[in-house]
C-alpha cells in the first residue's frame, strides 16, 4: 500500500478500519522524510519520540473500538513559527535560537492533535516570514519538488513543498501578503488563507499583527475542508480570533455551484503576468462557464498600502535587535526591516485609512458576485538565487513581485484559496478563488467542482 500518496481523509479511514496501524504510518513517513529531506530541505526539526507515543495510544484506542477524530493517525507538520512544546520556535531566524523551548503547543496544533492528527516536525521558511522564496541564509533554501533548481515560494515554502513531495499529507503555514498562496501555487498544492481572525494565531510568531493569518496546505479539497473545520473556534488568547460560530465545511461540502455568481478579475489582475499565468485563469473561467469580468478599484494602491503596513509593523517587532545586532539577521530580511523602520508615521496612518475605503469598495462587489477568480502568481517558480525576472519585457525584482496578485486581497482579510493547476510537462501554477469574509464554504465548493472537472479532462 502506497500510503504517501493518500490524502488525509483516506489515510485516517484506513487507520480507523485497521487496514494499517498509526504506528506503521508514522514509521513509514518519518523514514521517508529522513531519506528525502536532505535534498528537499523542508524540515528544520523532525520529532522522534512523541509521534510514536501518540500513534501507539491511537492504535490502542482503535483496538478497544473507540471512535476517534476525523484526522486520526494522520501525520502533519507546521511552519517553524508555530510553537511546539519542548522545541525552540525559530521563525526562520538565527536570533531565536537563543530563546527557551516553547512551554506548550500553539492553539492550532492542539486542535489538530485533539482531532487525532500526529505532529512530526517543523518546516523551513523565510526569516520572520518576510519573503516569497524560502531561500534562508541560516537554514538553506527549500527547492521546488517539481524542479530542484527552482524556488518553492515563500514564506511558507517548506510547508508547501513537504505536501507536494508527499512527505506529509497536510501542513500549516501563515499568510501575511501571500505566504500560503504563493508557495501553494508554485508547488502545485491547495493553500487556504481564511478570513482574517477566523483561525487562532495564538502560539505563533507574528510578522504583521493586522495582516497575519494561519492556514493549511493539502492535496485535496476535502482535506482542506476538514482541517479548516478542526481549526475554527474562538480563542481568547488571540484577540482577533472572533467568537463567530464555526461553519462546518466538510459535512456541507458539495459540488452544486449552479446558483453561484462567479467573475474574473480584470485590469490590475490581468497585467504584469506571464501569458501562461493568465491562461490558467482563463481555463478555470471556462470550466466554471463564466465570462463576467469585474474590476477591483485601486488594487495597485492596495498593494502599496499593504507594503507600508507590513514594513512598519514588521520592523517594529524587531526594532531592538535591528539596533543592537543587525548582523544576525538574514541580509535580505534585515534591509527590508530597516527600510520599514524609516517609513513616516503619517504614511502608516494614511495606509490604514485607505484600507477602510478599499474594504468598502470590495464589499460592494460581493453584493453582486459570490466568488472571484484571479491568478495567484505572475509566473511559475523562478530559479534559485535569481534576483530579477522579466515580465512583459520589463525587468523586475522577484521577491516583492511574486505577491503582486495576493497582496491586495489579504490586505482586507478576504478568504482565498489557491487552486493548483497541474500541467503535463510544465511547472505548476495557481488560481485564486476569492470570496467575501466568512464565506470559505463557497470557495471550497467551487474548488470541489473544479477538482472533479479536472479529473475528467
Amino acid at each position: 500500500m502506497n500510503i504517501h500518496s493518500l490524502d488525509a481523509i483516506a489515510l485516517s479511514q484506513k487507520i480507523q478500519t485497521q487496514e494499517i496501524t498509526a504506528t506503521q504510518v508514522i514509521t513509514q513517513f518519518i523514514h521517508n522524510i529522513e531519506q528525502q529531506n536532505p535534498k528537499l530541505n523542508c524540515f528544520t526539526t523532525v520529532l522522534k519520540s512523541k509521534p510514536f507515543e501518540q500513534a501507539k495510544n491511537i492504535d490502542q484506542k482503535i483496538a478497544k473500538g473507540e471512535n476517534l477524530g476525523i484526522l486520526t493517525g494522520v501525520p502533519f507538520a507546521v511552519k517553524n513559527l508555530f510553537d511546539i512544546e519542548g522545541i525552540i520556535t525559530l521563525a526562520g531566524s538565527k536570533i531565536n535560537q537563543e530563546n527557551l523551548p516553547a512551554s506548550q503547543d500553539a492553539t492550532a496544533i492542539r486542535k489538530l492533535k485533539a482531532a487525532g492528527a500526529i505532529l512530526i516536525g517543523a518546516l523551513n521558511m523565510d526569516e520572520y516570514a518576510y519573503g516569497f522564496v524560502t531561500e534562508n541564509s541560516h537554514y538553506g533554501a527549500t527547492p521546488n519538488p517539481y524542479d530542484l533548481s527552482r524556488i518553492s515560494g515563500g514564506s511558507s515554502g517548506g510547508s508547501a513543498a513537504a505536501v507536494a513531495a508527499n512527505l506529509i499529507p497536510f501542513s500549516l503555514g501563515s499568510d501575511t501578503n501571500g505566504s500560503i498562496r504563493v508557495p501553494a501555487a508554485l508547488c502545485g498544492v491547495f493553500g487556504l488563507k481564511p478570513t482574517y481572525g477566523r483561525l487562532s494565531r495564538s502560539g505563533t510568531v507574528l510578522f504583521s499583527n493586522s495582516l497575519d493569518h494561519i492556514g493549511g496546505f493539502t492535496r485535496s479539497v476535502r482535506d482542506m475542508a476538514a482541517i479548516f473545520d478542526v481549526l475554527q473556534g474562538e480563542d481568547k488568547t488571540d484577540p482577533v480570533c472572533t467568537s463567530l460560530a464555526p461553519q462546518l465545511c466538510f459535512t456541507q461540502l458539495n459540488r452544486d455551484i449552479n446558483n453561484f455568481k462567479i467573475a474574473v478579475t480584470g485590469n490590475y489582475f490581468q497585467e504584469g503576468a506571464e501569458t501562461e499565468a493568465l491562461e490558467v485563469v482563463e481555463t478555470v473561467a471556462k470550466l466554471l462557464n463564466t465570462e463576467q469580468i469585474i474590476s477591483i478599484p485601486e488594487a495597485h494602491r492596495a498593494r502599496a498600502a499593504a507594503y507600508i503596513i507590513t514594513a512598519c509593523e514588521g520592523s517594529n517587532f524587531h526594532l531592538k535587535n535591528l539596533r543592537s545586532r543587525p548582523q544576525d539577521f538574514d541580509s535580505a530580511t534585515r534591509d527590508r526591516f530597516l527600510a520599514g523602520a524609516f517609513i513616516p508615521n503619517t504614511w502608516y496612518i494614511q495606509a490604514q485609512r485607505f484600507r477602510r475605503w478599499y474594504r468598502d469598495q470590495v464589499k460592494q462587489i460581493f453584493q453582486k458576485v459570490d466568488v472571484i477568480i484571479a491568478p495567484t502568481t505572475p509566473c511559475v517558480a523562478t530559479p534559485l538565487g535569481q534576483e530579477k525576472m522579466i515580465i512583459n519585457g520589463e525587468e523586475i525584482l522577484i521577491r516583492p513581485n511574486l505577491g503582486r496578485f495576493t497582496q491586495p486581497l489579504s490586505f482586507i482579510g478576504l478568504p482565498v484559496l489557491s487552486f493548483p493547476m497541474l500541467r503535463p510537462n510544465k511547472l505548476p501554477l495557481g488560481v485564486q478563488l476569492i470570496a467575501a469574509p466568512y464565506q470559505e464554504l463557497k470557495i471550497l465548493q467551487v474548488a470541489a467542482f473544479l477538482e472533479d472537472k479536472l479529473k475528467t479532462l
